[in-house]
């Protein structure tokens, strides 16, 4: 049996992203070529490849020592997870290095495959890809920071500008100024004030992609005590993130707090990261910050899918494939889906596209906790959504998305992940608790199981909140079911009502449905 056929799989091959940068070199095995690719095995070994590249023009008898032995490591890794499917490339510091050229031969000898060599330009491409595939709707401007360049490209309206490559990563900053943040300061806005993909950045977002300005963030969000620990699509407004790099670069890196998140190796670039991230925002004036932890890589994956493969929404094909995976009857998520449609476009509550889809999601992944014990599915659902390896989606929507998960289980009125709540606009809270709550009416009358939400429709009308079950389902009415029915009822502002009726009986789904579109 292969891995794709294993029980808890997706369908499709495992892939494989070698990239060697300038600073570390990476392996990132993912589950499947997909929309919404999930890693299965990441590990990086921080080499320094870029040391003294831009003062010496040469890489290091000791950097290329270490790249190699990991690429030796990462290929029977490979082996090991049967992954036929490998991809290689390398970027500034091989292609600056005047013997680039015969470490590349003894690379490809490594990890036993053709390593692609990345011109500035296509760099900057892919990882502004890789943004475009995991950030819903991007517009501004990705700045990709490795250990020897720096990448800018403009990216608006599903479109990629043409990027620039800047010599300002941060051991290449170190090297040149002479480990003088001060000096770095002048390197560094210099070399800015010509980059074109800056002018038109004001009020608009720059996406950060890179390991040091990662490990930023992540000292950022640890003094701030952030709810969440999922660093992609972390939002810093310009003048935190302005007055943090100012800190980050006046203090010694051992005396900042919770320093200890970030390793050994890569505390020393953090104020020359901090330098480039301080001076982008003076000269572009960005709105904010938002991280992007993924780039290069799943830009490469990005661009081998059909068009129609991109143009998929990426959170409804994470959330439909933990369907998959997870719920006890797939189908049921999206008949849970429509069957809430058709109660929402009955109802007073508004909808924008954007809640819409939410919803969708969270209808998709409303039973990925009923294997725990029934006393912990809801911190179970919670725990599990807002951790999950889920991209095309914000902080917000996707604490709504746990807080709905969770709400499923337990009552509307009790203390549900307080910690996430904090980052949720009243209204999505309101449509987590509304949505929680139309969710156990579901499960409670149709056991998790599709074919029954269609011939049970659960619509407003005239200041009641009506469920209808036909003549077969009928003894499904119950003081259970008629609690939850008012706990809904109660929410939107109307009083519960359960008719029985042998009409609907025979109503297929397709035309129930056809009436709430």
């Amino acid at each position: 049996m292969s891995l794709s056929e294993a029980r808890g799989r997706l369908p499709g091959e495992p892939v494989a992203i070698v990239d060697i940068g300038s600073n570390s070199v990476r392996l990132v095995a993912y589950e499947a070529l997909t929309r919404s690719p999930t890693p299965t095995f990441n590990e990086k070994v921080l080499c320094g490849l870029g040391k003294g590249v831009a003062t010496t023009g040469f890489l290091t008898d000791e950097s290329v020592a270490k790249a190699l032995a990991a690429l030796q490591r990462f290929k029977v890794l490979c082996r090991t997870m049967r992954i036929e499917d490998i991809s290689a490339v390398a970027t500034a510091a091989v292609r600056d290095a005047a013997n680039g050229p015969q470490f590349l031969e003894l690379a490809e000898l490594a990890i036993g495959c053709k390593i692609e060599l990345l011109d500035g330009q296509r760099e900057a491409q892919l990882s502004a890809l890789g943004v475009l595939s995991s950030i819903h709707e991007p517009d501004g401007v990705v700045g990709d920071l490795g250990g020897g360049s720096l990448e800018l490209i403009d990216i608006r309206n599903g479109k990629v500008g043409r990027g620039v490559t800047l010599p300002l990563g941060g051991l290449s900053l170190m090297d040149v100024s002479e480990r003088s943040p001060k000096k770095a300061v002048r390197i560094v806005r210099d070399a800015l004030s010509k980059a074109k993909p800056l002018d038109n950045l004001s009020g608009r977002t720059f996406y950060a992609v890179g390991g040091t300005w990662r490990a930023l963030a992540r000292l950022h969000m640890r003094q701030r005590q952030y709810p969440l620990n999922v660093m992609h699509n972390y939002v810093i407004p310009s003048r935190d993130a302005l007055e943090f790099a100012k800190l980050v670069e006046r203090i010694e890196a051992d005396a900042l707090l919770s320093i200890e998140f970030v390793s050994a190796a890569r505390r020393p670039l953090l104020a020359y990261g901090a330098v480039v991230l301080e001076e982008i925002i003076r000269r572009a004036a960005p709105k904010e910050i938002v991280m992007s932890a993924l780039g290069v890589r799943e830009g490469m994956l990005y661009q081998r899918l059909s068009q129609a493969e991109r143009d998929a929404d990426p959170l409804l094909v994470a959330a439909r494939e933990f369907n998959i995976l997870r719920s006890r009857a797939p189908a049921h998520g999206e008949e849970l889906f429509a069957w809430t449609s058709l109660l929402m476009k009955s109802s007073h509550l508004e909808e924008t596209k954007e809640e819409e889809r939410l919803r969708h999601a969270a209808c998709l992944l409303s039973d990925v906790g009923w294997r725990a014990h029934p006393d912990y599915r809801g911190e179970q659902s919670l725990n599990l959504i807002a951790n999950a390896a889920v991209i095309g989606i914000d902080h917000p929507g996707r604490a709504y998305l746990a807080l709905a998960a969770s709400y499923r289980h337990l009552s509307a009125d009790q203390d549900v992940g307080p910690h996430l709540r904090s980052l949720v606009p009243a209204r999505l809270l309101d449509r987590s608790r509304v949505l929680g709550a139309a969710m156990r009416v579901a499960y409670i009358i149709s056991a998790a199981m599709p074919g029954i939400l269609p011939r049970a429709p659960m619509i407003c009308q005239k200041g009641k909140v009506v469920l209808t079950l036909p003549s077969d389902l009928a003894p499904l009415n119950s003081d259970r079911l008629q609690n939850r029915m008012k706990q809904f009822a109660r929410l939107i502002g109307g009083d519960p009502e359960i008719k029985a009726t042998p009409a609907s009986a025979g109503v297929p789904p397709e035309s129930r449905y056809a009436e709430a579109e």
